[in-house]
């Protein structure tokens, strides 16, 4: 039996210990955050941290952002507890998961004991999704959109057409807020039967440590989450997060981030495009590109020496060790990392 790659690996991972020096491109965090404005606002609801949290403000921010009923909006401890929530609360006797793709739904689903199966998407195709490729019998189904780790944007009407009567369609699009006008995104349609939406606010807004995300979907299935959920899952100062970062101004300042991560992304793949070994996963979309190159392990171990973390491909299910995924970063780290790139290979 073909041993399971390790679910539970994830870039921050390459940069913890003696590590955590290393010029980062294995963790999608945007660099420079949070903004002050944010951390100010996350700071001044510190004085309220003697009251039990309130989500009320929150969650109709959240709402009123994609154009939503508070009643279908779920405040949850980063999108990571969407996926332990959804693996126990939703019934499903045939899961199946699009790979490649962020591991952690899989890992929820196998640890609340369930029995997955995959559906892995192939690089001929440009690791696009096929909708036929999904079994007509799976009754709940998780993609990315972006999808980690490949960068690839599937479009709108591909996924909606996994949408059908009596399946749960879990789409996480952890990171749409980088793409410009996030397009391809499903969060605001009510007309997809089944549809769950899950959104984090680690990525652009530099939260990891703050652990806030929401999910989108019908009042039914989000009344079934919070029935899972403990008491006051997410802090004062993460719901004060939430509701600072659904404003017209941080939504602006969105907006024009991923703007700056298209613009250093082509670069970036403009840079790799000098080396002939180097494939790169294309067209990308999000704040990050996939990889391939001969004796990629070695090659990551190399830049590691000389000063630069790059998150391992072999964990993600469709991938091998051939494989790594590089965060986008400015030019100045692009043309750094791009030298030693040449000499670790």
């Amino acid at each position: 039996m073909t041993p399971l790659p390790d679910l539970r690996h994830h870039g921050d991972a390459e940069v913890r210990g003696a590590a955590a020096g290393l010029t980062d491109l294995a963790v999608n965090v945007r660099t420079g955050t949070p903004p002050a404005w944010l951390k100010a606002r996350i700071a001044a609801s510190l004085d309220g941290l003697a009251a039990y949290p309130d989500g009320t403000a929150a969650r109709a921010a959240v709402a009123a952002r994609h154009g939503l009923p508070v009643s279908r909006v779920l405040l949850t401890a980063g999108a990571a507890e969407a996926f332990v929530l959804l693996a126990r609360a939703v019934g499903a006797a045939r899961p199946v998961v699009v790979h490649p793709q962020f591991t952690e739904p899989e890992a929820a689903l196998r640890d609340a004991g369930h029995e997955v199966q995959r559906v892995l998407l192939p690089e001929g195709d440009g690791f696009r999704l096929t909708p036929e490729a999904v079994p007509d019998d799976a009754d709940l189904v998780v993609l990315g959109n972006p999808t980690n780790p490949t960068s690839v944007l599937h479009p709108a009407e591909a996924v909606a057409a996994l949408a059908r009567p009596g399946r749960t369609l879990v789409v996480d699009e952890a990171f749409m807020d980088a793409v410009p006008g996030e397009a391809e995104s499903l969060a605001s349609r009510t007309d997809l039967p089944g549809l769950v939406v899950l959104r984090s606010l680690t990525k652009t807004w530099g939260l990891a440590g703050l652990r806030v995300g929401y999910v989108l979907a019908e009042p039914e299935v989000v009344a079934a989450l919070e029935r899972a959920q403990p008491l006051w899952p997410v802090s004062s100062p993460a719901l004060t997060a939430a509701e600072a970062c659904c404003g017209p101004e941080a939504l602006a300042e969105a907006e024009a981030a991923a703007a700056d991560i298209a613009a250093d992304r082509a670069y970036l793949i403009a840079r790799l495009a000098e080396f002939p070994a180097v494939t790169v996963a294309e067209p990308a979309a999000g704040p990050f590109v996939l990889i391939r190159l001969p004796d990629a392990a070695g090659v990551r171990e190399r830049l590691r020496q000389l000063g630069f973390a790059a998150r391992r491909g072999d964990t993600f299910p469709g991938l091998g060790t051939d494989w790594l995924r590089l965060a986008v970063r400015d030019r100045d780290t692009t043309d750094r990392f791009v030298t030693a790139l040449a000499k670790a290979v």
